[in-house]
């Protein structure tokens, strides 16, 4: 098997709050995001962009998140109140990669929030074959505009994901997959 097949038979997601440092560096971070933009994109929209939180920009928007929750939830304790506020504060390195998919008169939308998603996976594996571990998450506060807006999104883009990059604290077990005479139909 081919170190590339190898990568993606043995590629586990790891928790936030089990990465740790150090990230990628700068100019890793940016061949990661060249890597990451190399998708199918159908009309050439780039109808993705990414943000790029490291340092206190992750504390920053996690405060956001954090008040947003309780604005909410004013029963929410001390407790759950820091754990939304570290949500994006566990990995070294989190990119947030926005949706810019929308109306097109040759290129469906859908076919724009696809190459959002494949821009995801492609970060996913360029960052776990550079040396990395990541997650790709989303959580509630990736739906709430108000958050949103504090990133700087505007009312027309979404988030595909928050892609947490890191070192993995320990090497995570394998979840169980699918079985392929489930998922498999062949016509």
């Amino acid at each position: 098997m081919n170190a590339t097949l190898d990568l993606l038979r043995t590629r586990r997601s790891v928790p936030p709050p089990r990465l740790d440092g150090p990230g990628p560096s700068p100019t890793e971070l940016d061949t990661l995001l060249t890597l990451a933009a190399r998708v199918p994109d159908h009309g050439k929209l780039a109808p993705w962009r990414f943000l790029v939180l490291e340092g206190e920009a992750r504390t920053r928007i996690g405060a956001t998140i954090a008040q947003t929750y309780a604005a909410d939830h004013p029963e929410a304790d001390a407790a759950r109140l820091d754990l939304e506020s570290k949500r994006l504060a566990h990995a070294p390195v989190v990119v947030a990669v926005v949706s810019r998919a929308g109306p097109h008169t040759k290129i469906p939308e859908w076919e724009q929030v696809l190459s959002a998603g494949a821009v995801c996976m492609n970060l996913v594996v360029a960052a776990n074959a550079a040396g990395y571990a990541t997650a790709w998450l989303t959580e509630w506060f990736a739906y709430d505009r108000r958050v949103l807006e504090a990133l700087g999104l505007s009312p027309a883009e979404k988030l595909a994901g928050f892609i947490h990059i890191g070192h993995p604290q320990e090497v995570p077990s394998d979840r169980p997959r699918p079985d392929l005479a489930d998922i498999v139909t062949r016509i």
